[in-house]
């Protein structure tokens, strides 16, 4: 995809520069990395779309570059709807950014000989096979195809794009990643040397990332890692660095659930910035075990050492030595992605601003942001000019829960004087998303959040403002390819899932008509009730050998699944074969979607309609999204 990145860098040099787009610009510009550029594509039409106002509809400007030998304005076609005008849909989603067909057009093609009359099914069949072939021949991925893939957008909540007037962006981890053996491995270093100041063992230990996955819980007052499911029971755990058998996970929290509002006991890993803590703690847990700790430190319990742990790695952060390095090498930590900036031009050239709110301070957040964006944006456009506000060393959560002051970086050095509200362009440090709010006239739901902490970034904004969110997981790739990799192992194990559940069935009859009979009643049915003692304790006994085999069987595949992914934790979205874990309850609780990367929206469009995929029940009799086809009988 790189190469295509860079085909369409070039395709941008070779173009006169242009303005961007002003707000409300709707066009149909479509990503060249998308295309597989074929001789019947031709440059498509960009329609630009001014608000429609509630006193005075206003048409749109339908134009083509001047290279397609074409008149700069043609016939006005289509409007779009503004906020004065918007409804809600039948899916509960605003219909604010829709674009129309004008009413004296749709009158004129009402009166003309058109295809569109006749029964809407038949020409909804007809018009969605042309477009699935012309999709094909443009070499657009379909968005089935698309949703079913490593870099898909996956949707918890109905989303409506064209409704979103503002897209906000957190930094680290969201718009910049990191390499994490490299980031993290490096935190991890100076965490430990910060312990070692302080007196603790660390010389023989090494950053492991293998050993925690993101969404796991630290329980603090054991010493324990653990997995939890969508309510919050244990399904598998870790001490120190030795995981927990199952029946040691039973004896242990067998009564417990994970209450993640009991932040005195529990410490939920919420982004990749967790893995250095993390194994920092599981190690130095081991170290505690085996005495191995200074006595002078005092008496430690592993609440203790846990703030240690915890002391030490904010130490390497607040410090700074940990980013002047990361500064100094970027192209060492950072994974460049050229798609990236693209698919903010084309949230910016479709209307809706950007904003970027981030913890980290002026001078990191510029340094990375030009080391990751502007060598891949067109022309002499840079990063800052996709932004129509920036908030640096913003604070979060606290910016989405309290008002603090804010100050505007006036020049390049990061001097900064106070100042009492944002303005369009602005380059700020602090202040409260009320602020913006206020600022930019807009509010709540027409609001897009894209962070990677799912506390920090899609918790907290969903919750005090109510802005639509949407989650950042890169690991969800590596989870996908996994999946796919596994599935026939998988169905091997629910096919003998399914032939214990049979042969338990059968087995249980059995035992019921034996009891019944021990205590002279009936069988359930009447070949039951004849069947002759013998038969049926042989019977049973056969069953019996049956499931005990297939246990034995079945036992080592379920403790292998999700080993593609990791080892010790599984996957990262299920607990056990068929639920769901705590990390992804939190992802369908506060993140309208979720995806693995900011670029893959590149594979979408600006103006795209989300929409949640039917949650089955276990009373389901069938499925209506499980695929392209399906058949009810």
């Amino acid at each position: 995809m790189a190469d295509a990145a860079e085909m369409v860098r070039l395709l941008y040099l070779r173009t006169p520069p242009r303005p961007l787009l002003p707000q409300f610009a709707v066009h149909t510009h479509r990503p060249q990395s998308l295309l597989r550029v074929s001789p019947r594509f031709r440059p498509p039409i960009r329609l630009r779309c001014r608000a429609l106002d509630a006193s005075r509809p206003v048409a749109v400007e339908g134009e083509r570059d001047e290279e397609d030998g074409l008149e700069d304005e043609e016939e006005s076609y289509f409007s779009v709807t503004s906020s004065g005008l918007s409804e809600v849909d039948y899916l509960g989603e605003s219909t604010r950014g829709d674009l129309n067909v004008r009413r004296e057009r749709l009158e004129a093609l009402g009166n003309s000989k058109s295809t569109l009359h006749g029964p809407i099914e038949e020409i909804a069949w007809k018009e969605a096979g042309e477009a699935e072939t012309l999709l094909h021949d443009l070499g657009i991925a379909d968005p089935f195809s698309v949703r079913h893939s490593p870099r898909g957008i996956f949707c918890t909540r109905t989303l409506n794009l064209r409704s979103i007037s503002v897209v906000g962006y957190d930094m680290d981890y969201t718009l910049i990643h990191y390499n994490v053996m490299a980031w993290e491995g490096r935190a991890y270093d100076y965490g430990m040397d910060n312990l070692k100041s302080m007196g603790f063992p660390v010389d023989d230990l090494k950053f492991d990332p293998d050993l925690v996955i993101r969404g796991l819980v630290i329980d603090k007052e054991k010493g324990n890692l653990v997995k939890a499911d969508r309510f919050g029971y244990i399904k598998r755990a870790m001490h120190g660095t030795q995981m927990l058998s199952t029946r040691a996970v039973s004896e242990i929290y067998g009564r417990e659930l994970v209450d993640l509002r009991k932040e005195i006991r529990w410490e939920f890993l919420n982004t990749l910035f967790s893995v250095s803590e993390a194994v920092m703690f599981m190690q130095m847990v081991d170290k505690l075990d085996q005495g191995l700790v200074p006595a002078e430190l005092g008496p430690l319990d592993y609440k203790g050492l846990y703030n240690a742990v915890s002391k030490a790695l904010f130490r390497a952060h607040v410090e700074g030595q940990l980013k002047r390095e990361i500064m100094a090498e970027p192209d060492r930590f950072v994974e460049p992605d050229p798609e990236l900036p693209l698919a903010l031009l084309d949230q910016k050239e479709a209307g809706k601003k950007l904003l970027l709110i981030t913890n980290s301070d002026f001078h990191y957040t510029n340094k990375m942001m030009n080391h990751a964006f502007n060598r891949f944006l067109p022309n002499d456009v840079g990063w800052r000019d996709l932004f129509e506000m920036v908030i640096v060393s913003a604070r979060k959560p606290e910016f989405f829960q309290l008002s603090h002051p804010l100050y505007e970086v006036v020049t390049d050095d990061g001097l900064m004087r106070p100042c009492f509200k944002v303005n369009s362009g602005g380059l700020y440090s602090g202040g409260s998303a009320q602020m913006v709010e206020k600022s930019l006239d807009i509010h709540g739901d027409e609001i897009l959040y894209v962070g990677d902490h799912i506390y920090t970034d899609v918790s907290q904004s969903k919750v005090h403002l109510r802005w639509r969110t949407a989650l950042i997981c890169r690991e969800l790739e590596d989870e996908f390819n996994a999946l796919v990799k596994s599935h026939d192992q998988k169905e091997k194990l629910v096919t003998l899932i399914q032939q214990k559940e049979i042969v338990g069935d059968l087995f249980n009859q059995l035992r019921l008509a034996l009891q019944r009979r021990s205590n002279s009643r009936p069988a359930q049915t009447l070949a039951a009730t004849c069947m002759d003692d013998q038969e049926l304790t042989e019977s049973m006994q056969k069953l019996l050998i049956v499931m005990q085999r297939l246990d034995e069987k079945i036992g080592p595949m379920l403790e292998a699944d999700g080993e593609l992914f990791n080892k010790r934790w599984g996957w990262l979205s299920r607990a056990g074969l068929w639920d769901k874990s705590h990390l992804t309850r939190q992802i369908e609780k506060y993140a309208d979607i979720y995806t693995s990367r900011v670029s893959n929206f590149l594979h979408y469009t600006p103006f795209m309609y989300f929409q949640s995929q039917e949650q089955t029940l276990a009373h389901d009799a069938h499925s209506y999204s499980g695929g392209k086809d399906i058949k009810v009988h």
